[in-house]
C-alpha cells in the first residue's frame, strides 16, 4: 500500500509534481483555492516573462504534452497558462486529481503537537492532517506526503522602513495595488502614480507607467545607488532591457517621471480621494499628492500554513534553513545560476514535508520555474530511491 501525496496549489511547479507522481504510480490529491490552474500566474497575465519558453516547460510536460511549446519566445502569463498549464491540467494523468475552489487553511501531524517526538520514527509515521476550506464549509484530509507549491503572489511585502506597514497603510490598502499593474487601458492610470519598489516587478510597472502620456510617475527606490538588479554580459534580452529603461528612466529620460533615491514611505494619508505620501529621500523630506499607490516590495509565502509543524526557516531570508544556506552561500545573484541544491537542502526537520517553488526561496529573489522543476526531479528521485512511501514496517 502506497501512501498519499498532498501537492498544495495548481501553479507550474504544482502541476509538475502531480505529473511526476503520476509517473511514478504514487497516488496524489493536488488543493487549489482557485476555480481554475495557475491562478496566480493569471493575475500577471499581461507581464511578458524575461525567460524563453525552453526554461519554463519541465521534461515531464513535454512528454505528456507532444506539442508543448518551444522555442526562444518569452510568453506572457496568460499565454503560459493558456498554451501549457491548461492543457497540462487537462490530460488524463491528472484527471479527477485537483480539487479546486479548495484551500488548505492549515496541517498538522495527526495527534500531535509541534514541539512533541521531536525527530522520533513515530512523528514521521503520522499521517499529516490538512484543514480545508472547500465551498461546501470546513473538511478534513489525511496525506503522508506534503508539498506546498503555494508561491507567494497573494503575500505582498508591505511598504514601510523595515518592512512592517508604514503608518497609514493599512487604512488605506483600498488605495493601494500590489500587483504589477495592466496598462492597457491608460484610463485607469491617469493622474500622478507614487510607484515603490525596484525589483524585476516594480521596473516593469515603470516602464509601461512611463509610456502613458497622461500619467505622471513618482519612483520611490530605497538604495541611494541602484543597480537594477543588472547582470554582466546578461544572456536573457528582456531582463537587460528592463535594466536599461530604468537607467534612463532614473537619468531624467521622461519628463513625466520622477525618481526618488535612498527613498522610503514614512506614512501615508487621506487627502480627498486621492492619498498624500511622506517620504523621506536622499534628498530630504518629499511629499507627493497621488491618484494610485502602487506597492512592489516583493513577495513571500505564507509561513501560516505549517505553523503547527516542525519547519526551521532561516532567521535572514524567512526560506527553509538548508535551502536557504545553500543559496546565500553559493556565489552570484543571477537566477540562471543558481546551484543544484540536491534533495538533503530540501528537507525540513518535518519528516516528509516539503515547500517546494517561488515560496522555498522566501525574499531571495532569484527564482525560476526551471529551478521549481529540478526540486521536484530531486523529490522524486530520492523518494523513488529510499522508497519513503512505503508504510514503515513494510
Amino acid at each position: 500500500m502506497q501512501r498519499h501525496v498532498a501537492i498544495l496549489g495548481a501553479g507550474p511547479v504544482g502541476l509538475d509534481a502531480a505529473l511526476a507522481c503520476s509517473d511514478a504510480g504514487w497516488p496524489f490529491t493536488v488543493y487549489e483555492a482557485a476555480d481554475t490552474v495557475a491562478a496566480h500566474v493569471r493575475a500577471w497575465g499581461h507581464v511578458r516573462l524575461f525567460t524563453p519558453w525552453n526554461l519554463n516547460v519541465s521534461h515531464r510536460m513535454r512528454a505528456h504534452l507532444p506539442y508543448a511549446p518551444t522555442g526562444d519566445d518569452c510568453p506572457t502569463g496568460t499565454e503560459l497558462a493558456t498554451r501549457l498549464l491548461d492543457p497540462v491540467a487537462a490530460l488524463p494523468a491528472l484527471e479527477g486529481r485537483i480539487r479546486y475552489r479548495t484551500r488548505v487553511a492549515a496541517i498538522a501531524r495527526t495527534g500531535l503537537l509541534k514541539h512533541e517526538q521531536i525527530g522520533t520514527g513515530t512523528r514521521a509515521a503520522a499521517p499529516f492532517t490538512l484543514l480545508l476550506d472547500t465551498p461546501d464549509g470546513e473538511d478534513t484530509a489525511e496525506a503522508d506526503l506534503v508539498l506546498d507549491c503555494t508561491g507567494t503572489y497573494s503575500h505582498p511585502n508591505t511598504l514601510g522602513p523595515g518592512g512592517i506597514p508604514a503608518p497609514g497603510e493599512r487604512a488605506l490598502a483600498d488605495h493601494i495595488t500590489r500587483t504589477v499593474p495592466d496598462t492597457r487601458d491608460p484610463a485607469r492610470w491617469a493622474g500622478t502614480v507614487l510607484l515603490v519598489g525596484a525589483g524585476k516587478s516594480a521596473q516593469t510597472a515603470a516602464r509601461d507607467l512611463a509610456a502613458l502620456p497622461g500619467t505622471r510617475v513618482e519612483w520611490a527606490v530605497r538604495s541611494p545607488e541602484p543597480d537594477w538588479g543588472a547582470v554582466p554580459d546578461d544572456t536573457l534580452p528582456g531582463r537587460q532591457h528592463l535594466v536599461d529603461t530604468s537607467r534612463a528612466l532614473a537619468d531624467g529620460v521622461n519628463d513625466r517621471m520622477t525618481v526618488h533615491t535612498g527613498a522610503h514611505v514614512q506614512a501615508l494619508h487621506p487627502a480627498d480621494d486621492q492619498v498624500r505620501a511622506s517620504l523621506a529621500t536622499a534628498d530630504g523630506p518629499r511629499e507627493v499628492v497621488c491618484d494610485h499607490v502602487v506597492a512592489l516590495t516583493g513577495y513571500t509565502g505564507d509561513a501560516a500554513l505549517y505553523r503547527q509543524l516542525q519547519v526551521h526557516e532561516c532567521y535572514a531570508t524567512g526560506a527553509p534553513m538548508n535551502l536557504s544556506a545553500a543559496l546565500l552561500g553559493s556565489a552570484g545573484g543571477d537566477c540562471l545560476a543558481q546551484p543544484s541544491v540536491g534533495i538533503d537542502a530540501l528537507r525540513n526537520p518535518e519528516p516528509h514535508f516539503f515547500i517546494l517553488g517561488a515560496k522555498s526561496y522566501g525574499r531571495l529573489n532569484t527564482f525560476l520555474l526551471r529551478t521549481g522543476y529540478e526540486q521536484i526531479d530531486q523529490l522524486a528521485a530520492a523518494y523513488a530511491e529510499e522508497s519513503e512511501l512505503l508504510p514503515a514496517g513494510t
